[in-house]
């Protein structure tokens, strides 16, 4: 964190105070600017060291500036404001003094623990306050009408003081069945600025649109027998390891043997050369509040199933929160994308540049299979691979993803890359 100390003279002779100056610090190589998102503490408020006091975003990911001090903050930049690396953020007074309920509201509040009996007393009232407020939503004879007829508050549009809802607004939205708010127009448009992440994704898309020769081929795996393992499993497998047996690491698992045996889908351009990789870095999207993120798995082909799932489930976490850091978006040699947890049957994946190639997972639905000239129900799903045939051919593209099938189609392909009795017969 880069900050300064500076000195402001007061009125009084021979009284200064002294400022620690918070400056955005740098936080990549290739970021020159980042913009401040929300100030999670107020003007003129004490405090804490180490306390966050605003998150930032950069091109990559969001992060928060750390108080460096104990003391009364002094806001300078502003929301939604474009700062460079180096600018001010704010400035800390840490020669104010502590304000009579900033630290010792925490010990206060832990005294009465001790004392058992107030403390159960006062809980049950303020359980008891709980449905004052939702009743303060609708009048009595709204809310028994809204149950009678199973309508929900966002189904119905109050128009009583501070939106409360009456009965002549429940009788609106009954007569008007199927249509939202019921049926009243609206037109209003919101104008929001757009996030430097968000910013980055479109320009890295079309980039990759532009520059890329990207073409993708399709295939189906048939999921019976991963659903078979994880069914049979997964209760075993949470206990032992604490994380759920999930699909995705299965695809990872598949994708690096694959990889491997494929290397110029694993490889990338870089001017008149190709840079092949011996390891897979494979990038998880994840889809985080603020933007599609793509964080990476290192070396997943020297992880077991457990140590994926671990993976997947720490860098998922991080992406939810905004807690992700520069290096674990950073790189990658493949992707892997799942749109099937939206409900996507199939699509067409756009390359992560400057990878190679990205695989699309797809939703798990029942279909008509023919197996052995019968007809039988399985669960299959669409795969995608989208990739730059400025590098990968047709051959290598198709086999990639064959191989791929293959392996999921015979999870016990999956312990070695190999048929167990083949490698036994050597054969």
């Amino acid at each position: 964190m880069n900050n300064t100390r500076g000195f402001a003279n007061l009125a009084a002779p021979n009284v200064q105070v002294f400022m620690i100056e918070i400056k955005v610090p740098a936080v990549g190589e290739s970021i020159s600017e980042v913009t401040l998102v929300k100030w999670l503490k107020k003007d003129g408020e004490w405090v804490e060291r180490d306390e966050v006091l605003c998150e930032l975003e950069s091109e990559k990911a969001t992060f928060e500036l750390n108080a460096e001090k104990s003391g009364i903050l002094h806001i300078v930049a502003q929301e939604d404001q474009t700062l460079s690396i180096g600018d001010l953020a704010c400035k800390i007074d840490e020669t104010a003094e502590r304000p009579a309920g900033a630290a010792p509201a925490k010990e206060e509040k832990a005294a009465p623990k001790k004392d058992a009996a107030p403390a159960p007393k006062e809980e049950p009232k303020k359980a008891e306050k709980a449905p004052v407020e939702s009743d303060a939503k609708a009048t009595p004879v709204a809310k028994t009408m809204m149950a009678e007829n199973k309508l929900k508050s966002a189904d119905v549009k109050g128009s009583g003081g501070g939106g409360r809802i009456t009965k002549k607004d429940v009788l609106a939205a009954l007569a008007a069945p199927g249509r939202i708010n019921g049926g009243e127009i609206n037109r209003n448009d919101d104008r929001k600025k757009m996030s430097n992440l968000r910013k980055t994704v479109s320009r890295r898309l079309v980039e990759a649109k532009n520059s890329t020769a990207m073409l993708t081929t399709f295939n189906e795996v048939d999921m019976t027998n991963i659903m078979a393992i994880r069914n049979k499993y997964k209760d075993t497998f949470k206990e032992q390891h604490g994380v759920n047996l999930g699909f995705m690491s299965f695809f990872t698992k598949a994708c690096c043997y694959a990889l491997l045996e494929w290397p110029a889908v694993n490889a990338y351009i870089d001017g008149d050369e190709i840079v092949y990789h011996d390891y897979c870095d494979i990038s998880i999207a994840v889809s985080a509040p603020k933007g599609l993120v793509v964080p990476v798995i290192r070396n997943a082909e020297s992880l077991g199933m457990a140590e994926i799932e671990s993976a997947i489930k720490e860098l998922a976490t991080k992406a939810r929160d905004n807690k992700l850091t520069i290096e674990e978006m950073t790189g990658g040699t493949f992707t892997i994308t799942n749109g099937g947890v939206f409900g996507s049957l199939m699509s067409t994946p756009i390359i992560n540049i400057p990878q190679s190639a990205i695989l699309g997972m797809h939703k798990i639905q029942d279909r008509p299979m023919v197996i052995d000239g019968k007809v039988e129900v399985r669960p299959m799903m669409y795969l995608a691979l989208s990739y730059d045939h400025r590098i990968i051919d047709g051959r290598e593209s198709v086999s990639f993803l064959v191989r791929v099938k293959e392996l999921l189609e015979n999870p016990e392909l999956l312990l070695m890359g190999k048929d167990p009795v083949k490698t036994l017969l050597e054969v």
